[in-house]
């Protein structure tokens, strides 16, 4: 007991908390409330299809996803007692959800619904009528739609950006609205499987910024139930700034699903470098995933290789403690032992231990290129036909920027700019103006940034340029989208026989700015039109309004520059 109250001190004394479980322990930064939540649903035993944390493009996830065997429609509990605070309906995302505030300083988030109660979708119907929207986001008071502990406060589904039937749940700070990792609060899914190891990465950076162009090499791991090690032993010649990459992944006992890990340490002789665990994060630092993970492997190669070193414009709360950022100096001669110890939640380890052999080594700085962008700093790039501003906070590391342009494509009305490449991410947009070298005339309000790819990228005319806030580096130019979108009727013409129809459906495209709204009415009064995010069917259902007789059906389509597209016609009900 006195041996473990000094471990427990130790550790509140280094900044982060270690929850003891069985024979190891779980990086935490506090402890949370053990035996106050339920699981959402009563499936047996509660398994999951992805992970807190767990890797994705351009985000970590936020929750866990709770398997439902393939299916949709089993009830959804309120967790504990409290208020439905927010309900959401989205096209992409979650779909449906639900936001339900608890008296103990948390909130608990449940997405992709097949429906909700029929006193919330209620509310929900009367929100998209009043405001004329499909997509709907409101909140609401605590006095409104009180729920209890076991109470089925929605169904599940698979609703929104989905890949089949489960149940998002998160577990968020009320004040903060952090997310936090529901298994620390004792929601656990069995797991007596360790975390399994397929390669390591070696970064050689000697003092400069991590790019594309950084030497390094990936090595092929073997070994299981824990115990790993290099397909080809050996003693490492390394020498300078290291940094070391991981590939991990995890497995629970109740799935064949490959999830995230909890956390990483980096050990170099025995003392704690770098710790990476996923506790919890604020929504605005989850890009930053393309600062943990090498962007440029997984851009050119989907390699999810996890950088166990931290790039110094990333902020984000996964990195409990590190030293020099995790970066190693290799120059005494020496053999050193580094070791990676990789858990998940449930404390279970793998470790992988390498031997280094050091020699002295001088850095030196890379010659810089083109224009030095730093990542604290607000940097911009300017010629008489493009301007680039990045903000601070949008940058991980230092920049060495380079630009350059090539010929106008045709139907183009400026040359292609290449903007620095692909292989660099950034955090959430940069500022990006384009001169036009064809006068655009009456066009000018229909102009925009389209990337070499075809991707619209937006853009407005202003003051003789063409600007917009872009998310990636790339090649861009300007064109002009005239061509309105275009309605496909799926089940629908005039003079229709609408009498056994359960709803009136559409496909709908655009070739270029995208689809901006859509607007139904049937005898000139708006109806709910739904967008369904996996077939892309635009949907009217039927719902005991429209009386017997003739009726007319009008459906208009605005894309992002504003051309419009109609459908009209009469149909018999």
């Amino acid at each position: 007991m006195i041996k473990k109250r000094i471990i427990i001190i130790c550790a509140l004394c280094t900044g982060f908390y270690l929850n003891l479980q069985a024979q190891t322990t779980t990086i935490q930064s506090r402890p949370y409330p053990q035996n106050y939540f339920r699981y959402p649903l009563d499936l047996k035993p509660p398994t999951t299809a992805g992970s807190f944390g767990e890797l994705r493009p351009a985000h970590f996830h936020s929750g866990l996803d709770f398997k439902t065997n393939q299916r949709t429609g089993y009830p959804v509990y309120a967790v504990n007692d409290g208020y439905i605070s927010r309900v959401r309906v989205q096209f992409g995302g979650f779909g449906r959800a639900i936001y339900i505030t608890h008296p103990n300083g948390y909130t608990t988030v449940y997405g992709h619904l097949q429906s909700f109660t029929p006193a919330v979708a209620a509310l929900v119907k009367a929100y998209q009528y009043e405001h004329q929207t499909f997509e709907a986001d409101f909140k609401l008071l605590p006095t409104q739609v009180p729920v209890c502990k076991d109470e089925v406060v929605a169904i599940s589904g698979n609703a929104g950006a989905s890949a089949g039937p489960h149940v998002h749940f998160e577990i968020r700070d009320t004040q903060t609205e952090e997310t936090i990792n529901p298994q620390l609060f004792g929601l656990t899914i069995p797991d007596k499987i360790p975390p399994s190891i397929s390669s390591i990465g070696i970064y050689h950076l000697n003092g400069n910024p991590f790019s594309e162009k950084t030497q390094h090499e990936f090595m092929a791991v073997g070994g299981a139930a824990g115990n790993y090690h290099l397909v080809k032993p050996q003693v490492l010649h390394l020498s300078g700034n290291i940094g070391f990459g991981i590939n991990a992944t995890d497995m629970n006992s109740t799935s064949v699903n490959h999830n995230g890990i909890y956390s990483v340490e980096l050990k170099l002789d025995g003392q704690t470098v770098y710790t990476f665990a996923v506790e919890r994060f604020a929504f605005d630092q989850t890009h930053a995933i393309n600062a943990y993970i090498d962007y440029p492997a997984f851009t050119s190669s989907r390699r999810w290789m996890q950088k166990c070193f931290i790039m110094p414009g990333s902020h984000i709360s996964l990195y409990p403690q590190s030293i020099n950022r995790g970066i190693i100096t290799f120059n005494d001669n020496a053999i050193h032992d580094v070791e990676y110890v990789v858990k998940d939640v449930a404390g279970n380890t793998s470790s992988l231990k390498l031997k280094v052999q050091a020699s002295p080594f001088t850095a030196t700085a890379s010659k810089i290129e083109g224009t030095l962008f730093h990542y604290d700093k607000k940097s911009e790039f300017s010629t008489d036909k493009v301007k680039v501003t990045v903000m601070p906070g949008n940058l991980y590391d230092d920049l060495d920027f380079i630009y350059s342009n090539s010929a106008k494509p045709v139907g183009a009305y400026s040359s292609v700019h290449h903007i620095h490449n692909h292989l660099t991410p950034v955090h959430d947009n940069y500022e990006l103006w384009i001169k036009p070298e064809v006068d655009l005339g009456k066009y000018a309000d229909k102009a925009v940034i389209v990337s070499t790819a075809g991707f619209c990228q937006g853009g407005y005319y202003q003051d003789g340029w063409v600007k917009s806030q872009l998310s990636t580096f790339g090649d861009f130019y300007i064109k002009v989208d005239t061509i309105p979108p275009v309605i496909h009727p799926l089940n629908i013409k005039n003079g229709s026989n609408m009498k056994m129809a359960r709803s009136i459906n559409f496909r709908m495209s655009d070739n270029l700015s995208g689809i901006k709204s859509y607007i139904g009415t049937i005898d000139n009064k708006w109806v709910l039109m739904e967008l369904d995010y996996k077939t892309k069917i635009l949907s009217y259902t039927f719902n005991g309004d429209i009386t017997p007789g003739k009726h007319t059906f009008k459906l208009t389509l605005a894309d992002n520059k504003n051309n419009f597209a109609d459908f009209t016609a009469d149909f018999y009900r």
